[in-house]
C-alpha cells in the first residue's frame, strides 16, 4: 500500500488530494483533499504558501510519491509563467520531503479517470467521486488533484510490476 499525493497547481489555487493505493488492481482509496488558497498578495508571497502549504500536506499524511500537473500553454503567456512557478514551489516542496515526483498532461490525466483525454472537469469530478466512493462533491481543484493522484496511482501499478517509474528520485534522474 501507497500514499500518493496529487497536485494541481496554481498561483491562486492549488489543489491538492491524497490516496491510499491499494496495489495489485484493488484501487485506491480516499484519505485527503483540499484546496491552498494563496490570497491576493504579492507573487512571492503567494508561492511561498504553495510551498509551504505542500510541504504541510505532506508531514500531516506522509505520501512517498507525487503527481503533478504539467504546464500547458494558455492564451496568457503571462498566466502560464505564474502557473508554472506555483508548480515549481510545490515540486521544490516535494523534492524537499523526499518524495518521488511524476508529471502529467491534463488529456493523461483526463484519460486516465474518464477513458477520454476530452472530458469536462465535470466529467472528472463525478469519475472521481465514483472511484473513490465519495458522496459530497469536492471542490473542482481538489477534485482534479485527486485525479492526478488516481492517474499517477494507476501509472505506478502499471508500471511497477515490470520493474518501470515515470518518478524522478529524489536525485532528480528519471528513472525509467
Amino acid at each position: 500500500m501507497t500514499l500518493v499525493l496529487g497536485i494541481d497547481p496554481g498561483s491562486r489555487i492549488t489543489g491538492y488530494g491524497v490516496v491510499l493505493d491499494r496495489g495489485l488492481g484493488r484501487g485506491c482509496e480516499y484519505v485527503a483533499s483540499g484546496c491552498i488558497r494563496t490570497g491576493t498578495g504579492e507573487l512571492h508571497e503567494r508561492l511561498q504558501v504553495v510551498y509551504r502549504s505542500v510541504r504541510e500536506v505532506i508531514q500531516a499524511h506522509g505520501p512517498v510519491t507525487m503527481g503533478i500537473e504539467r504546464v500547458f500553454m494558455a492564451r496568457n503567456a503571462d498566466s502560464a509563467l505564474k502557473l508554472g512557478q506555483a508548480r515549481g514551489a510545490a515540486i521544490v516542496a516535494g523534492a524537499e520531503e523526499g518524495l518521488e515526483i511524476a508529471e502529467y498532461s491534463a488529456t493523461q490525466v483526463k484519460q486516465a479517470i474518464t477513458g477520454t483525454g476530452g472530458a469536462s472537469k465535470e466529467q472528472v469530478q463525478l469519475m472521481v467521486m465514483h472511484l473513490l466512493k465519495l458522496t459530497v462533491k469536492p471542490q473542482i481543484d481538489a477534485s482534479d488533484a485527486l485525479a492526478i493522484a488516481l492517474c499517477h496511482a494507476h501509472t505506478r501499478s502499471s508500471l511497477v510490476p515490470h520493474g518501470l517509474s515515470t518518478a524522478r528520485s529524489r536525485g532528480g534522474r528519471l528513472r525509467l
